[in-house]
């Protein structure tokens, strides 16, 4: 029986694995995606008691911070960040952190995400884009000036040590605690930063949980079959 209870985690844990690996896959092409992943711990019942069960969980995701690749798109309001840090969006629901800097003017001049949520300065208010600034530049602090006279900046910020950051919708962040200036970031104009998915990586591994999956499964009806014979076997 605690075979099959050790059977039964390990699937549950892999199976969830595979939905983030086909997530990762999914997100892809998505701007200031960061790729997951699921890390298994071991769970001993009875150790040091006499007889014990260990059982695999993966119930713990993981977020790869490494830098995508920048890509160039020439957009006024395209930005990127290099190295580490998110930019402040204001949403319903509090403020949360992203990198995905596709961003636009909407019909009242604040900058605002593709999903229409306003884009906070370094002092968490809303950033205005006079209708008139044509003459647009963003230096690398997250200046943003028009005609060489400043207009805002961008609030880059970093979680402080000990914040646990945790994903919303895809590139949405949630800090857990305090965050601080990103005083080591850069911010480029006219670029995306893209997802950090390494596709083929993923394929890769997706491959190797389906057939860790089909070897479980495997071993479960075998197992299901054995105490289904040594029933019989013993009622007879």
């Amino acid at each position: 029986m605690e075979s099959a209870y050790t059977t039964l985690t390990r699937q549950s844990g892999l199976m969830r694995e595979m939905r983030v690996i086909a997530n990762n896959i999914a997100n892809s092409a998505t701007t200031g995606f960061r790729q997951e992943g699921v890390i298994f711990s071991e769970y001993v019942s009875g150790a040091g008691n006499g007889p014990s069960v260990s059982m695999a969980l993966g119930n713990v995701r993981n977020t790869s911070m490494q830098q995508g690749t920048l890509t160039s798109t020439g957009g006024r309001f395209d930005f990127a960040i290099e190295g580490d840090g998110f930019f402040q969006i204001e949403t319903p629901a509090g403020e949360r952190l992203s990198r995905a800097g596709n961003f636009t003017p909407n019909a009242e001049g604040e900058l605002v995400t593709h999903g229409g949520y306003r884009v906070l300065d370094i002092g968490g208010a809303p950033i205005f884009i006079p209708p008139d600034a044509t003459d647009m530049a963003v230096g690398s602090d997250g200046t943003i000036s028009s005609n060489g006279r400043p207009l805002a900046q961008l609030g880059i910020v970093i979680p402080t040590e000990g914040t646990q950051l945790i994903r919303e919708n895809g590139v949405m962040f949630r800090a857990e605690g305090e965050v601080e200036p990103a005083a080591q970031a850069s911010i480029v104009q006219g670029f995306l930063e893209s997802s950090n998915v390494n596709p083929i990586g993923q394929v890769a591994r997706m491959i190797e949980v389906q057939r860790a999956y089909e070897l479980g499964q495997s071993f479960a009806e075998n197992e299901n079959e054995r105490l289904k014979n040594a029933t019989s076997t013993f009622f007879k």
